[in-house]
């Protein structure tokens, strides 16, 4: 049987935990115990978790969105999508696309007028994730992560 799959915001100091272990499972970069309590202490409300529930109703995180929203250079509100993980075993499901899509439509109720992240430059299914919601390439940021890799700015205007 296929596993439901809900989405709702960061609600509670477990789910950092769960947030932290799917991230350190799922991507390669690197993060610290303060960046994710930057994000989900300053933005809780754009933290989005994709969870599934086992037959005695517990949680298990299985996709997470982290984002933030603030004042870009005294103009304009700007969004920022600073993680997206959705767990190996249930990528191309449309659980990242879900996420996302409720990462817009939050950071567009805040106020925000556009949106912007990094995505490494070898990473062809989140690149054409982000183009199918209209987010194009600002520039190219070379060696941005640990690994040595480069990553492209992505933009969109809201």
């Amino acid at each position: 049987m296929e596993p439901t799959v809900t989405y709702r915001t960061f609600e509670a100091e477990g789910d950092l935990d769960a947030l932290m272990d799917l991230v350190d499972k799922e991507l390669s970069e690197p993060y610290s115990i303060f960046t994710y309590r930057y994000f989900v202490c300053g933005w809780p409300q754009l933290c989005f978790l994709a969870v599934e529930r086992d037959d005695g109703g517990k949680e298990h995180c299985v996709g997470a969105l982290v984002c933030k929203a603030d004042l870009h250079k005294q103009q304009h509100m700007r969004g920022y999508v600073a993680m997206l993980v959705v767990e190996r075993r249930l990528r191309k499901r449309g659980i990242a696309k879900e996420l996302v899509n409720l990462g817009i439509q939050r950071m567009v109720e805040e106020g925000c007028r556009e949106i912007v992240l990094e995505a490494e430059v070898t990473n062809q299914a989140a690149l054409n994730l982000y183009s199918k919601f209209g987010f194009i390439r600002d520039k190219r940021l070379h060696r941005y992560y640990l690994t040595g890799t480069d990553a492209y700015r992505l933009k969109l205007s809201l």
